[in-house]
């Protein structure tokens, strides 16, 4: 799995006074209860909700280790384009399960499954990840559909990789793949609906219409495939959709400025929001930095 599309195998926080204001509000309250969000890089989130900590899309890799994706925006730059914040072994500290919403590269690479211990507990979205997985020695592979880990009820939801267009594109349509979304609950805790690589799609706003999360988080770098002007995940005007959708929830955009064919950085992200007059809807993180709720 060295390359992620090559179409076989596809493929802070800027507005800082929210955060802080955040930050401050959760002293007093009861720390049991507070749900943590840390941006690693990318994709990758580490999410500690209900005293259980779930990684997410786990991509370890040094800065410019593997060669840029073919076929996709700006291919002549390795990825990852920058550092990972944190050591392997200081992201992984207390995680409790990993969920893989797809095996492209970005979300799940081989420094990662060097790092992580074979018999910590794995959900993916499908059986034939599950098999994938399982062939690289993880022995506790679960597909998700709805369950319950530690307390937390886990909730598949659906997407698409892309656009209709993308799809009818048989190998790259291959490429693309399945990915999913998850909605996490317990009583008591803000549910967190994390929407993974998904264009907006009627299982979007489905998702939003069901389980009315307090906390959404968006891949919006606006990847780009070549050929297509149209991105294959969400981007800036994403952003301001769910703000409408969801106008209490607090939304929070990642997987910027790792990935070669991300087409959207941080900075435009903020200066969109701002110019949209949505700042105190939307969070930016940085990589490495944790916002509380």
């Amino acid at each position: 799995m060295k390359n992620l599309f090559g179409y076989t195998i596809l493929v802070t926080s800027l507005i800082l006074g929210a955060t802080t204001s955040w930050a401050e509000s959760t002293n007093q309250r009861d720390t049991s209860k507070i749900t943590q969000i840390q941006e690693i890089r990318n994709a990758t989130v580490k999410i500690s909700y209900a005293d259980t900590t779930f990684l997410i899309d786990p991509m370890f890799a040094a800065k410019g280790f593997y060669e840029g994706f073919p076929n996709t925006h700006r291919s002549y730059l390795r990825n990852p384009l920058v550092d990972l914040p944190l050591k392997p072994e200081t992201i992984l500290a207390g995680v409790d399960a990993v969920i893989i919403t797809h095996t492209h590269l970005d979300h799940w690479d081989d420094a990662a499954q060097a790092a992580i211990p074979k018999n910590l507990s794995i959900f993916v979205q499908n059986s034939q990840d599950q098999k994938t997985i399982q062939s690289q020695g993880f022995k506790d592979v679960r597909v998700l559909s709805q369950t319950s880990f530690d307390g937390v009820k886990l909730t598949k939801t659906g997407g698409q990789h892309g656009t209709d267009a993308m799809y009818r594109v048989s190998e790259l349509k291959k490429g693309l793949g399945e990915a999913m979304g998850i909605v996490f609950e317990a009583t008591g805790h803000e549910t967190v609906y994390l929407a993974g690589d998904t264009i907006w799609r009627p299982e979007v706003d489905q998702a939003i219409q069901t389980f009315k999360p307090d906390v959404i988080i968006l891949n919006t770098g606006n990847a780009l495939v070549d050929g297509f002007k149209e991105s294959i995940i969400m981007g800036k005007e994403d952003t301001l959709r769910a703000t409408k959708q969801a106008p209490n929830a607090k939304i929070i955009a990642v997987h910027m400025d790792a990935i070669n064919h991300m087409s959207l950085t941080r900075a435009q992200l903020a200066d969109y929001v701002k110019a949209q007059n949505i700042q105190d809807n939307v969070l930016i993180p940085l990589d490495g930095e944790t916002l509380s709720f």
